[in-house]
């Protein structure tokens, strides 16, 4: 079971990036899934999570209304849309499925992990 993580790179800020994360060999249509990061020297942090259905979400206070979290499904993937980025978002993100339908904001929730796709923001 794989997630691969990708859309990383280096935007000034202002600027915009999209994750994407593509589940390989199982299915995560029934799971909670959540992008996490981690910037050097600071310990991993909740970004957005999603329920399996798409009805519930959560935000880090420090990126609402700035990025949003989105899945599709059908193709097995979530997304992580990033807008106004600033230099403090720099940081390595990880996508992240949970066993149950909502992992929340639980580290210990989430089973599965993506290999992480870094994004720097330069100012």
């Amino acid at each position: 079971v794989q997630l691969q993580a990708s859309g990383g790179g280096t935007v000034q800020a202002g600027g915009s990036l999209k994750l994407s994360c593509a589940a390989i060999g199982r299915r995560f249509s029934n799971n909670g899934m959540a992008w996490f990061r981690q910037a050097p020297g600071k310990d991993r942090e909740i970004v957005a999570a999603m329920s399996w259905n798409g009805l519930y979400t959560h935000y880090a206070d420090s990126v609402k209304g700035r990025f949003t979290i989105s899945r599709d499904n059908a193709k097995n993937s979530v997304y992580l849309q990033m807008s106004t980025l600033k230099p403090e978002d720099t940081a390595v993100y990880y996508c992240a499925a949970a066993l149950g339908a909502y992992g929340g904001t639980q580290f210990d929730r989430y089973r599965y992990w993506g290999q992480g796709t870094q994004v720097t923001v330069s100012s």
